[in-house]
């Protein structure tokens, strides 16, 4: 199977989620023997310590398609796909969560409209999870936005399918996965959206709580930062740099023209706050004028069926 090439790599990030691997593993491969597509499977243990290992490494026994990538802690799901997408080799790649609320079913509309699209995000319009889960959901997509001008109304969904090209230029970190479709977009690559069904979880408990909405509200000022400034720092930190020197400057001769001499503190405060601001970006400048160096990889105590 070495000498061919699969059409379709599954990027699959698992914690905790015994109950169901195993029959998304099945599901899947169903829909490919349907569709007469060929395919294989990355799953990445992200930690787990619930028997998913074991189940794991039965799969990887039984089929050679199916490459498992274990990390020796949990990591995140950025970490998960940025590890993935490190050694996938189909010509279309699409990641889904391994607790089967998202339906395999899907999967040919998702080959279909890659044929349009470079990036493919999924929707789940109707989506089966509690109010406390849904309502940040929401209020995190229409802040992303308006902040980013992507229309996406799902940004979050995990159930994405993306052309090769797209996963090969893509660095991620922290929160990051939240936001590949603004990072592809960046780079020129066409976004699409598709409506999908959504499960109920059936079993395990979920993974997010409202602290990661939290960091990932935080990674926005990130993607904001690499995806509008990141060749040109000095527009951003020069920028405020020289609002507060000019604000500085005008303190300055209201101090001269009517002796305000209270404002001499806030005046100097300014002025220095604001040449910080512009040598922080002069800074940034130089360090980017230096090719960048590649993040380290995540630390994976171990590969099955996965070529290094």
């Amino acid at each position: 199977m070495a000498a061919e090439t699969p059409r379709v790599s599954f990027v699959i990030p698992c914690y905790n989620e015994v109950g169901t691997v195993r029959d998304l593993w099945q599901q899947v491969r169903a829909q490919l023997e349907t569709a007469g597509v060929s395919g294989e499977f990355v799953f990445v243990d992200d930690g787990s310590t619930d028997g998913t290992r074991n189940v794991l490494r039965e799969l990887a026994a039984e089929d050679p398609l199916c490459r498992v990538i274990f990390f020796r802690r949990n990591l995140g799901k950025a970490a998960a796909l940025d590890t993935a997408f490190r050694c996938v080799r189909g010509e279309a790649v699409i990641t889904m969560d391994a607790d089967l609320q998202d339906d395999p079913a899907e999967i040919p509309r998702f080959l279909k409209a890659l044929e349009e699209f470079d990036v493919v995000s999924g929707w789940k319009a109707v989506r089966h999870d509690p109010k406390e889960k849904t309502l940040p959901s929401k209020l995190f997509n229409g802040t992303v936005r308006r902040v980013t001008g992507i229309g996406l109304h799902d940004m979050n969904c995990g159930f994405k399918a993306y052309r090769r090209a797209v996963i090969d230029e893509l660095r991620l970190w922290g929160e990051l996965h939240r936001y590949i479709p603004v990072l592809a977009s960046a780079r020129g690559f066409t976004i699409g959206e598709l409506a999908v069904t959504h499960h109920p979880r059936r079993s395990g408990v979920s993974k997010y709580g409202l602290e990661r909405y939290a960091r990932g509200m935080m990674d926005l000022f990130t993607v904001v930062f690499i995806t509008r400034y990141r060749s040109r720092p000095l527009h951003m930190l020069g920028g405020t740099g020289l609002l507060m020197v000019v604000l500085g400057l005008c303190s300055w001769f209201w101090i001269l023209l009517f002796g305000w001499h209270r404002l001499e503190a806030p005046c100097a405060g300014l002025l220095a706050g604001g040449l910080a601001w512009i040598a922080a970006g002069l800074a940034a400048e130089a360090a980017h004028s230096h090719a960048y160096r590649s993040l380290p990889d995540y630390p994976v105590a171990e590969r099955l069926n996965c070529e290094e």
